[in-house]
């Protein structure tokens, strides 16, 4: 009865997905249509065939010739027209599959991107990347094998009614046959289903530490930590090879029972038969017939138990990208009050926020920042400069107190109106495997040539860049590894600097570059002063030391404010930090 409770759970499960999965298939009816069309005609000729296939046989036993030839023709076009249809019906499936693929994996691409950062900082890179690709191929596979399956199913169960109608004995014990064998690949099935589910998960945490190694394959080289960095990941890597390992020979152990048992069962139908005939209860002419359905009859354990083991993996696959589109996985949420531009106005009202729940960051602090001002922070590390701009940017939402932009609360506003506002420029930015001209347009795509190189000259890039046998064509590779980490930030730069945003935030966007390039971004960047909104974070003094303002951050809250000559008379912090950077 528990075993009953749960099928039902299951059936439940996989029709409710299935419901969920059906809009990204209805786009394509017109190819279903076709596609269930194709499938009935190799329905008909996989019912037709076995049958004139026993003729064939009849004919030749006794010595009808010219019956055989003409079986034998109508076989032959059969059997082409057979592979025509199975040409067109693969065709329409891949069509179909990769459409549909499409649509699921652009639809999880920008819920993806729609998660909270947090979650995104919570889980390795694995999570996503297995769930936008395999689990998607899994969730594209459901509709068009599921026809697929059921039309030969249809056909089996057909075949097996017209034994039915030649033999009792051999129709009841074909029946036995099939449940005793479907009753083994079902436990077989319920078994991979139950243990692919936890090494999915284990899958995810290596795809990400093999990642990890792609990105980080220069440290690793630089730092000599191969051997032990391979024995730490190999040990995770090996765990889920062997949980692997595990599962398909416990399958395997399924398959020999499964195959023997078919062996057994093929013995046991020639006995029976023997019987029968020798009984006057079965004709030879009707054994041979039975005999060629025989094969269809296995045919048909083997479409139920691939449909059942499909859609078993495409319950666990649906499952899993449902949870990134609509529940596991907690999402970003903004306000709905749009601001087509902003005047650059900040202010922080007694803000508290840390990343973990027990270790606060900011603690109760406050500013204010006008349109048009170019205010530095400066400070210690970790005392909480990166996170205000986090928290500007609406990366993370605090955890007491507001922030407001033109007198709105953030959290009124809508996505647009801050990201679409706000440009920021880390101070290891990301770099993407596209052309120069590419990773430019990331922050604004349709701007153009003239746009692009301005942005370029202000950044001090430009002339490196016609430098390069492809100019603004030449690919950069992965996280941008053929340009220096100078180079990389001045492409962030004049990313930044092509989105005209009215707010730009500097987080030592500066660190990586060399003493005369830094002055000469510092120039462009003092050009904009009056302009924009300008923050800047920065552990080098000297380079902000021309900045309207300073806030000093200590401890999570503002300690000073002030011009540079101002805080160098009224904190002792910033004197001391000052002085330090001169000695």
């Amino acid at each position: 009865m528990e075993e009953v409770k749960k099928e039902k759970v299951k059936l439940k499960e996989t029709w409710t997905v299935l419901k969920k999965t059906w809009p990204y298939a209805k786009k394509y009816k017109k190819l279903l249509f076709l596609y269930s069309f194709v499938l009935i005609i190799d329905f008909l000729i996989n019912l037709i065939t076995p049958l004139l296939s026993a003729k064939q046989l009849l004919s030749l036993n006794k010595g009808l010739l010219e019956k055989l030839i003409f079986v034998s023709t109508i076989i032959l076009f059969l059997e082409l027209l057979r592979n025509i249809v199975f040409y067109i019906s693969r065709k329409l499936y891949f069509k179909f599959y990769y459409k549909m693929l499409n649509d699921i994996q652009r639809n999880l691409t920008e819920e993806t991107l729609k998660l909270d950062i947090k979650e995104i900082d919570a889980h390795s890179s694995g999570v996503f990347i297995d769930r936008l690709t395999k689990d998607t191929e899994n969730l594209s596979d459901i509709i068009s094998m599921s026809m697929f399956y059921l039309s030969k199913i249809i056909t089996d169960i057909g075949i097996i009614g017209a034994i039915f109608v030649v033999s009792k004995e051999m129709f009841i014990y074909c029946l036995i046959t099939l449940f005793i064998i479907f009753w083994i690949e079902k436990t077989n099935a319920n078994l991979w289903f139950t243990r692919s589910k936890k090494n999915r998960e284990l899958n995810e945490k290596n795809s990400g530490l093999i990642a990890e190694i792609v990105r980080g394959i220069r440290d690793i080289k630089v730092l000599n930590y191969g051997t032990s960095f391979i024995k730490k990941v190999m040990d995770k890597i090996e765990n889920a090879n062997k949980a692997q390992l595990d599962l398909a020979l416990e399958q395997r152990k399924y398959d020999l029972i499964s195959g023997s048992m078919q062996d057994i069962s093929g013995f046991l139908f020639i006995i029976l038969g023997v019987i029968l005939i020798k009984t006057n209860r079965l004709t030879i002419d009707n054994l041979i017939v039975i005999y060629m359905y025989q094969t269809r009859i296995y045919n048909l354990l083997y479409s139920i138990t691939n449909f059942n083991e499909q859609t078993k993996r495409f319950t666990l696959s649906a499952s899993r990208v449902f949870e990134i589109t609509e529940g596991k996985f907690k999402k970003e949420k903004f306000g709905k009050k749009h601001l087509d531009k902003i005047e650059g106005n900040f202010e922080f009202k007694n803000v508290t926020f840390g990343y973990e729940k027990d270790r606060k960051i900011l603690k109760n602090i406050s500013f204010k920042i006008k349109a048009n001002e170019t205010v530095a922070f400066v400070g210690k590390s970790g005392e909480g400069k990166t996170t205000i701009f986090n928290l500007i940017d609406r990366l993370y939402k605090v955890d007491s107190g507001k922030i407001t932009i033109d007198g709105f609360d953030i959290n009124t506003l809508d996505k647009d109106s801050i990201r679409d506002n706000i440009s920021i420029i880390t101070q290891s930015p990301y770099i993407f495997n596209f052309s120069i001209k590419e990773n430019l347009k990331v922050s604004k795509d349709d701007a153009t040539d003239e746009e692009i190189i301005e942005a370029c000259k202000i950044a001090q890039l430009h002339d490196y860049i016609m430098t390069l046998p492809d100019k603004y064509d030449t690919l950069v590779g992965e996280g941008g590894l053929t340009l220096s980490g100078g180079q990389r930030q001045r492409l962030a730069i004049a990313r930044a600097l092509l989105k005209k945003t009215e707010i730009i935030l500097f987080d030592e966007a500066t660190s990586a570059l060399d003493n005369e390039t830094q002055k000469q971004v510092q120039k462009a960047i003092n050009s904009m002063k009056g302009e924009y909104t300008i923050l800047i974070i920065a552990h080098r003094l000297s380079t902000v030391i021309d900045a309207d303002r300073l806030l000093l951050i200590n401890k999570g809250k503002v300690e000073a404010e002030g011009t540079h000559k101002e805080l160098l008379k009224t904190s002792e912090t910033y004197k001391e930090l000052y002085e330090k950077e001169l000695e």
